[in-house]
């Protein structure tokens, strides 16, 4: 690996208000002229300098599967992507990404698509893809504090479930003090425990998502509890890199498109900002189309799409199963734009049924989805209904979190209790005596039943 200093890593402002650069290691989340969101820019000319497209493909090929600290982590081996001259002993991982991209084909023949594949996000240390983000902007604040030029003291962040899970683990590791702030009420015991097991602060707040992200705000001014919510841009830097690994899992080869469920619109930022630096250093021909899929009780991103990306208009965002994304007042809004505008892609909403059916869908075909993947899955079956996706383009849905965090949805669905929900698929178990004759009756009803639908 070339030295550190031959790259050109900084913040600068996304809304290119000025050309000040700023320093990745400044406890600094807004541009201090516009008060817009900042970016984390790499310079493109050294990186092109360094290798070709080709080189740059062959080494990371050589780091997959690696054992060796840090490029074992599936964030760490594009470290010249991600934060090329943060020191090694600084970074805080617990070899995040690396999930598997699966082939859903028999999900796919139910809705007449021939190569749909789900990257398991879910399937990381914490259960979400939140790990890819946490990685950087954890490791990047432990070598802050070693650096001691500034008082940070604490992480804390704003969290509807999974980037407090995220933040305590990664905190914890770093040990580093967590505030967690959550919506009292709003979150799965799974999520909730998650952090109170890491040792993190954890504080309930009798209000949503958006109120604890305004109270976090107004804490983080103070720079010695420093921000780590996705408005922060060290997040984004890790949560790219999922787009990378998708690609060296297809050989490098673009998909058609990929389904990002949609909340804070971070997520759908930083796969953007991603396949943008390749295309930039000539590593991919082409930009594959972005779909941010956004729950309807939480859709302000589509409203905005709805009217060619008129300026957002915070609402009041109404339950949803898909809780993480139940943001009406989404921080990335402005980069989100400029994800869908610059991969040609498009915004879908989704509503309670869509959601809850298509997840029930997958996971009848042997898949576990969280109600946020459920909005993915519900949004491209909208565009696979009415051929926007074609039979055969290559699709990647993103599954954000595992199921197994919201089992609360699974059991509500196949009880038939989730609220404008109709449980088309709904399986709920059989009571029967201990009676062989009542067991070997009510399988035969089962396969019959099997045999009906099957012809």
């Amino acid at each position: 690996m070339p030295s550190a200093s031959v790259f050109e890593t900084y913040f600068r402002c996304f809304r290119r208000c000025t050309s000040e650069r700023f320093s990745v290691y400044e406890v600094l989340y807004r541009c201090p002229h516009c008060r817009g969101l900042l970016e984390v820019h790499h310079a493109r000319p050294p990186l092109k300098a360094c290798r070709s497209g080709a080189a740059w493909k062959a080494l990371l090929d050589a780091r997959n599967g690696t054992h060796r600290k840090p490029y074992g982590s599936g964030v760490w081996r594009y470290r010249e992507w991600i934060m090329p001259d943060l020191a090694t002993r600084n970074i805080v991982s617990f070899y995040e990404g690396n999930t598997n991209v699966f082939e859903a084909d028999r999900f796919g023949r139910r809705i007449g698509l021939s190569d749909l594949w789900i990257k398991t996000c879910g399937n990381s240390h914490t259960g979400s893809f939140k790990d890819l983000g946490m990685t950087v902007l954890v490791s990047v604040v432990k070598q802050i504090m070693a650096q001691g030029h500034t008082n940070v003291q604490a992480v804390a962040c704003a969290s509807s479930g999974d980037t407090s899970a995220s933040l305590a683990a990664y905190a914890a590791a770093a040990d580093i003090p967590a505030i967690i702030f959550l919506p009292r009420g709003k979150t799965s015991r799974a999520q909730l425990i998650q952090p109170i097991a890491n040792g993190a602060h954890v504080v309930a707040l009798d209000t949503d998502f958006d109120g604890c992200m305004r109270i976090v705000r107004a804490l983080t001014e103070d720079q010695s509890i420093y921000l780590a919510n996705s408005m922060n841009s060290l997040r984004v830097e890790g949560q790219k890199t999922v787009g990378m690994e998708i690609l060296q899992q297809f050989a490098w080869e673009v998909p058609d498109w990929i389904i990002v469920p949609s909340g804070n619109l971070g997520n759908v930022s930083a796969v953007y900002q991603g396949f943008r630096l390749l295309l930039d250093l000539d590593v991919i021909p082409r930009m594959p189309r972005l779909v941010a899929a956004q729950a309807e009780r939480a859709n302000p991103l589509f409203r905005s799409y709805q009217r060619r990306f008129a300026a957002l208009e915070p609402l009041d965002a109404q339950e949803t199963s898909a809780s993480a994304i139940q943001i009406g007042n989404p921080v990335s809004f402005d980069k989100a734009v400029a994800a869908i505008q610059g991969s040609q892609g498009l915004v879908a909403s989704v509503s309670e049924n869509q959601l809850a059916h298509a997840a029930a869908l997958s996971d009848s075909t042997g898949f576990y989805a969280c109600p946020h993947t459920g909005v993915a899955l519900g949004a491209l079956m909208q565009l696979a209904a009415d051929q926007t996706i074609a039979p055969d383009d290559r699709v990647v849905v993103l599954s954000t979190a595992h199921g197994l965090k919201f089992t609360q949805f699974k059991v509500d669905y196949h009880a038939q209790s989730l609220p404008q929900v109709e449980s088309r698929l709904a399986n709920p178990p059989t009571e029967l005596p201990p009676s062989l004759a009542d067991v070997r009756d009510a399988v035969q009803r089962i396969l019959n039943r099997r045999a009906r639908a099957a012809a």
